[in-house]
């Protein structure tokens, strides 16, 4: 999967974060190691168990 990601220098930091999944940033001395940060933020955040209702389902639809 794509995400739209937000980075930028900061100092002696890179900073940033997804667009498509507010919640997920880092902040990291490399861009390198930013963007593997994202990716690691977007996998843990995809793979929260989420709490259905009985009568409900969960879906992935196609965008």
């Amino acid at each position: 999967m794509k995400y739209r990601a937000v980075t930028k220098k900061e100092g002696d930091w890179w900073i940033g974060w997804l667009v498509d999944l507010p919640g997920v940033n880092a902040q990291e001395r490399t861009y390198e190691e930013l963007v593997q940060s994202l990716k690691i933020g977007a996998e843990d955040m995809l793979s929260l168990k989420v709490d259905l209702p009985e009568d409900a389902r969960l879906e992935t639809i196609e965008v």
